[in-house]
């Protein structure tokens, strides 16, 4: 019986369609089917209710664009093959494939120095050697050496169905309307000249508020205070964790989450002993969440306290600013030394600075460039009047400060 691909309904957008058998055993391969269990948005969910849905909705999501996409590039003649377009759909697909529990808020705390990107390219290779060299193109696509280098950009740049699908999705699930893109006008207007993506001159006030909406997002929601203080306990019940195992304090912990609380797992750890890579996909949010609910009453103090502030959504009071905080720090680790007698090395877990960032538009990156009417061709903030100036362009620092209020 010959194969007629599936349906998938989207709450966004509806009817996906999957015609193509190769990404069909993608998406039903276990370490894709993970993501079903791996939170878009971290712990935003604790400010924004909705704000559940996962990385399978928005891998799905963002391959759906890039086959809108694909399409609208061969309807102004850009030559792209069947293979061509598989291979890109398959590295969307699999660009998020890396993520491990909570997304972007455990990035770097059960594995030191080797982040989401490098770990989805292990993952594409390791697959590959399984599925017949199926996944060639999307590997030269992902490591940006595929011929038609305009497919990497649909990919990973500034203007790529990664964001569009993010900032629509997760805008839908907060109930954050800034976050609403006009992302099938972007879609239709992007063309191809010199090998490079391109927006049509008609297409500029649409990137615009692409842009501006992604700057909205950010400090609203991805940073907004109550989100960056509740990501910042989770990291820290990992590190509490992760110091306890390392001292021989017996935790309870899934096997696999085990494995990375009581050993040392750092990026040439991957590189050299590809068991590691089958465990890391091995755990979700459900291994970390599990423990969470049992280290509440561990012998540790320290541990309990926040796995308990956890739980009960008791989040550390956390304010944003462009000042020093650090003579507030000192003044809230010395309260919190009278009142409960901590000492510094638990106060660390109790109260402390950092520092949050994010740019709306980077000049210096792959730029979003228009394909002028007569012609020519700029980047966005080089347009007539354009909203994206230099102002825009610059990166925003923020410190913060949480702390436990007693």
């Amino acid at each position: 019986m010959s194969y007629k691909g599936k349906i998938i309904n989207d709450p966004v957008y509806g009817f996906i369609k999957v015609p193509e058998q190769e990404l069909m055993a993608i998406i039903e391969h276990p370490w894709f089917q993970r993501l079903r269990n791996i939170r878009q948005m971290g712990m935003a969910h604790l400010v924004y209710p909705g704000a559940v849905h996962t990385r399978f909705h928005h891998s799905l999501g963002a391959c759906h664009l890039m086959g809108i996409a694909l399409e609208e590039l061969k309807l102004k003649d850009v030559p792209l093959s069947k293979e061509d377009c598989l291979s890109a759909r398959i590295a969307i697909l699999m660009h998020d494939i890396g993520h491990g529990p909570f997304s972007h808020a455990l990035e770097h705390s059960l594995v030191d120095g080797i982040n989401h990107e490098m770990l989805s390219l292990m993952l594409l290779k390791r697959m590959n050697e399984t599925m017949n060299g199926v996944l060639d193109g999307a590997i030269e696509i992902h490591k940006d050496l595929y011929p038609k280098k305009y497919l990497h950009q649909l990919v990973s740049s500034q203007l790529d169905v990664d964001r569009m699908d993010y900032l629509n999705r997760d805008s839908f699930y907060t109930g954050v309307s800034e976050g609403v893109i006009g992302y099938d006008r972007i879609l239709q207007m992007l063309t191809v000249k010199n090998e490079e993506i391109m927006v049509e001159e008609k297409g500029v006030h649409s990137v615009e508020k692409f842009i501006i909406a992604r700057r909205l997002m950010y400090w609203q929601v991805y940073l907004h205070k109550a989100v960056l203080g509740a990501e910042m306990l989770l990291v820290n019940i990992l590190k509490r964790a992760k110091e306890l195992a390392l001292n021989g304090h017996q935790l309870f912990a899934s096997p696999s989450l085990h494995y990375f609380l009581y050993n040392k797992i750092a990026k040439a750890d991957f590189e050299y002993n590809p068991e590691n890579l089958l465990r890391f996909c091995e755990l979700d949010d459900n291994d970390v969440l599990c423990s969470i609910k049992v280290w509440m009453t561990n012998s540790d103090p320290v541990l309990a306290q926040l796995c308990k502030m956890m739980m009960e959504r008791k989040l550390y009071k956390t304010i944003l600013s462009t000042r020093s905080l650090e003579e507030m720090l000192v003044e809230k680790r010395k309260s919190l030394k009278q009142k409960l007698g901590w000492d510094d090395a638990t106060l660390n877990y109790f109260a402390f600075t950092g520092t949050t960032s994010t740019s709306t538009y980077n000049v210096d990156d792959e730029k979003i460039t228009i394909a002028m009417k007569n012609g020519s061709s700029c980047d966005i903030s080089e347009i007539e009047n354009p909203l994206v100036n230099q102002a825009l362009a610059k990166p925003v620092h923020k410190n913060y400060i949480c702390y436990l209020q007693p």
